[in-house]
C-alpha cells in the first residue's frame, strides 16, 4: 500500500523550511556558530531534488543566530535593535554558507529577505511573488528569510513557518517540508511521558487537537510545535501537501518516504487575491454586520450590502482590506471595502435603492471577502 507520504515526492514545486535550531552548534566562546556541515547536508538534498526536475523554495532561519559569535554575543539578545544588529552580519554569513554549498552542486542562490508588510501590501505581494517565480525559472534556488535587519515587533511574521506556509502559497507550491529538530508531531509531551509520533494529522480539526506544550527547539530560535502546526493548516488548506520531522530525515522527506507527520492538502486551492485577504492582510478596521448580513456572507457567500451593517470601527480607505464581525464580535470574513470609514457611516442600515446612484454598489463584493 503506497503510503500518503507520496504525495509530496511527486511534488513539482517545494518550500522546504529549517529553522535557526538545525543550522548552528554551540561554539567554544559559548555563543552560536553556524553548522556548515548540516547547510552542506541541507544543499545536498535540494540539489538532488533539483538535479531530477523539481523546483525548490527554501525559506532558512538562521540570521540573528548566525551574527551572535562574531558579535561574541553568548545568546539571543532580547533587545530589538541588537537583533537587528546580528542579522546585519549574520545574514552575511549565512547567504555565503549557502553560496558555497550550493557551488558545490553548479546552483545558483537568490536572496530574498521579507517583512510581513511586504505581504500586507497588495502591490508588494505581486512583486515577491514575480520575483520568486522569475528567479526559480531561472534555475535559482531562492532562499527567504524574513528581513530581521529592519523589521519591528509590529510587522515581523513572528516565526518562520508561517513565512514558510506563505511562501508556498506565494509559488504555488504543491509540497512543503517543515525541518526542524523534531521528527514529527507527537500525540502528548515526550518529556512529560510516554508519547507516540502522529504518522498522519487529516484534517483541521486534528490540527487543532495536538498537545503543542511538548519539546520546542533550540534557544536561537522563536518556533515550536505550535507555530508549525499553524504552517500546516495554513498551506494544506490552500492545496499544499506538508511533512513535519527532523533535519536528519529531509532527505526522505522529500522523497515523499514515511517520515515524520503528513498533513494532506484540503480542498483546492484558493485564488491569490482570497488567500492573501485571509492569510497575509492586515486589516485597517471591523464592519459589524447583523445575524443578517452573517447568513449571507458567510453562509451563502453574497456580497455585503449596507442593509445589514450596524456600524464600523478604525479609519479605512476604499480598497483596504476590513475585517467582517458579527454582533457578538467575532470575526466571520475579510474583504476589500468599497467605501471609506467616512462615507459608510451615513449608508449604514440603508437598502440600497434607497441610495442615491454613486452609492448603489456593494459595500464588499462576494469576490472580494475570505470568509474565515
Amino acid at each position: 500500500m503506497t503510503s500518503p507520504h507520496a504525495v509530496l515526492g511527486d511534488a513539482k514545486r517545494v518550500v522546504v523550511k529549517v529553522g535557526s535550531s538545525s543550522l548552528t552548534k554551540p561554539a567554544q566562546n559559548g555563543g552560536t556558530g553556524l553548522d556548515a556541515d548540516r547547510i552542506g547536508f541541507v544543499a545536498d538534498v535540494i540539489a538532488e531534488a533539483v538535479q531530477d526536475g523539481r523546483e525548490v523554495v527554501l525559506v532558512s532561519s538562521g540570521a540573528i543566530a548566525a551574527g551572535l559569535e562574531p558579535l561574541r554575543l553568548r545568546r539571543r539578545p532580547r533587545d530589538l535593535a541588537t537583533q537587528q544588529a546580528a542579522a546585519s552580519v549574520g545574514q552575511l554569513l549565512l547567504a555565503e554558507a549557502y553560496a558555497t554549498a550550493f557551488a558545490r552542486h553548479g546552483l545558483q542562490v537568490g536572496q530574498v529577505l521579507l517583512t510581513s508588510d511586504d505581504l500586507q501590501r497588495r502591490t508588494h505581494y505581486r512583486n515577491a511573488q514575480r520575483s520568486l517565480e522569475r528567479l526559480l525559472r531561472l534555475g535559482v534556488v531562492p532562499i527567504v528569510n524574513e528581513n530581521d535587519v529592519v523589521v519591528t515587533d509590529e510587522i515581523r511574521f513572528g516565526d518562520n513557518d508561517r513565512l514558510a506556509a506563505l511562501t508556498a502559497h506565494l509559488v504555488s507550491a504543491q509540497g512543503m517540508v517543515l525541518l526542524s529538530d523534531v521528527d514529527g508531531v507527537y500525540d502528548a509531551n515526550p518529556a512529560k511521558g510516554p508519547a507516540n509520533l502522529i504518522p498522519v494529522i487529516e484534517d483541521e480539526a486534528g490540527l487543532r487537537s495536538v498537545d503543542t506544550s511538548g519539546p520546542v527547539t533550540g534557544g536561537v530560535g522563536t518556533g515550536g510545535m505550535t507555530t508549525k502546526l499553524d504552517s500546516a493548516r495554513i498551506a494544506s488548506g490552500a492545496g499544499v501537501a506538508v511533512i513535519i520531522t527532523s533535519i536528519e530525515n529531509a532527505r526522505e522527506a522529500v522523497a515523499g518516504q514515511s517520515v515524520g507527520t503528513f498533513v494532506p492538502s484540503r480542498g483546492k486551492r484558493p485564488s491569490q487575491r482570497l488567500f492573501w485577504l485571509r492569510w497575509a492582510s492586515e486589516p485597517r478596521g471591523q464592519i459589524v454586520l447583523d445575524e443578517g448580513a452573517v447568513r449571507a456572507v458567510a453562509g451563502r457567500r453574497k456580497s455585503l450590502l449596507p442593509a445589514g451593517i450596524t456600524g464600523s470601527v478604525g479609519n479605512f480607505e476604499v480598497g483596504d482590506a476590513v475585517e467582517l464581525v458579527g454582533p457578538d464580535g467575532l470575526a466571520i470574513a475579510r474583504g476589500l471595502v468599497a467605501y471609506s470609514s467616512e462615507e459608510l457611516p451615513d449608508l449604514i442600515g440603508k437598502q440600497t435603492h434607497d441610495l442615491d446612484a454613486d452609492h448603489q454598489r456593494e459595500v464588499m463584493h462576494r469576490d472580494d471577502i475570505a470568509v474565515l
